[in-house]
């Protein structure tokens, strides 16, 4: 019977410990924080690959440029939209 109450306070206490997380990481985002890895290539590199591969050059030449893996040059002008 006392396992079973500890193992309440414990369920109970790890919910609280879940709640306040992530209201943290809400009242964060709201703030402006990015989470997650930093971008490869900033939005400049991003303009010059689209620049390069529009005037003919392959997207794994343009990478090679850029120092990044061919897929990080799709995703991000893929996403970027430039």
């Amino acid at each position: 019977m006392v396992l079973t109450v500890f193992a309440g306070i414990a369920e109970f206490e790890r919910e609280l410990i879940r709640e306040r997380t992530s209201s943290g990481g809400e009242a964060a985002k709201k703030r402006g924080v990015k989470f997650g890895r930093p971008s490869k290539l900033s939005a400049e590199q991003i303009n010059l690959g689209k620049r390069l591969i529009d005037t003919g050059q392959s997207v794994r030449e343009v990478a090679r440029v850029l120092n990044c893996h061919h897929a990080t040059l799709y995703r991000n002008l893929k996403n970027k939209h430039v």
